[in-house]
């Protein structure tokens, strides 16, 4: 087999970013400074294993916002759960696999947006899911490959499922174009596990769990918006978008023009979230 060559992007400690602390010994939240720009979302007619809800690809352009380096944690969930109700309970303890900096999971869309509710009130800031394009933006990073590493992945570099499996009659390959096959853990690994940052400094966006984005669904991007809001009008306003595929995932799932939906009161152990914010006056 020819040898595989990754432009791996590591942590470069350059990026722009602001902590929040949420409870004493629990992980800062550090909120990554996300450069306004411009990007074609979605993907290539040609990308290996692209479906037709990836396109049409269009160009959109996305203002300048904070999003979180990593999945929110279960440490700092229970720090949030803690925190006054403003709409609805909070389970202060939800995840299967137990770890205070494994991404928490088995959280559904609404749990996130009490989260991001409870954390608003909190620290007077704006907090929220990031949009169905905010994400696709942060996750590439400037790159048009598949992958923010380059045009493949390996289980080195993420966590899915990269041995080969059958699923009912259907039969599915743990490597993707000309990567190897790898590991798969069956389970979640602590967030940055891996060491490894995109251009944007964030880490995580291709597998470990699924994570909400703001948007209702729609079965393509006929007629989406093109300055980086959420897609609310139209589509099927019962279920809402994921990105970035799982640990339980093929490395197909896991591409950044990936996507996929769920009810957003569904909750199981491969999905999470994380946070995004408007800007603080002082970094305007």
């Amino acid at each position: 087999m020819q040898a595989l060559s990754l432009t791996i992007n590591k942590r470069q400690g350059q990026n722009q970013y602001y902590e929040e602390s949420l409870a004493a010994d629990v992980r800062l939240l550090e909120m990554m400074l996300i450069p306004s720009g411009t990007f074609l979302m979605g993907s290539p007619g040609g990308e290996l294993e692209r479906l037709e809800r990836e396109g049409p690809q269009h160009e959109v352009t996305v203002s300048q916002f904070f999003m979180a380096r990593y999945p929110v944690t279960q440490a700092q969930w229970r720090a949030v759960a803690a925190m006054p109700q403003v709409n609805q309970e909070l389970d202060p303890d939800p995840s299967q696999f137990k770890g205070d900096d494994r991404p928490v999971e088995q959280v559904s869309w609404h749990d996130a947006v009490e989260f991001c509710a409870r954390f608003s009130a909190h620290t007077g800031r704006s907090y929220r899911l990031p949009t169905e394009a905010e994400w696709e933006y942060a996750c590439r990073a400037g790159t048009i490959t598949p992958f923010h590493f380059g045009e493949t992945i390996t289980t080195d570099l993420a966590n899915y499922c990269g041995q080969d499996r059958t699923i009912g009659n259907q039969e599915y390959s743990g490597s993707y174009g000309p990567g190897p096959k790898g590991e798969y853990r069956e389970e979640t690994t602590p967030v940055d596990h891996f060491d490894i940052a995109n251009a944007f400094g964030l880490c995580d966006m291709h597998g470990n769990v699924w994570e909400w984005c703001q948007d209702h669904w729609h079965d393509n991007y006929e007629e989406a918006p093109v300055d980086g809001s959420a897609w609310i009008e139209g589509g099927d306003s019962s279920r809402r978008i994921l990105r970035g595929g799982s640990w339980i995932n093929f490395p197909w799932n896991c591409r950044s023009a990936y996507r996929d939906n769920l009810t957003p009161d569904y909750r199981y152990n491969d999905i999470g979230f994380r946070v995004c914010c408007s800007p603080p006056r002082s970094l305007q």
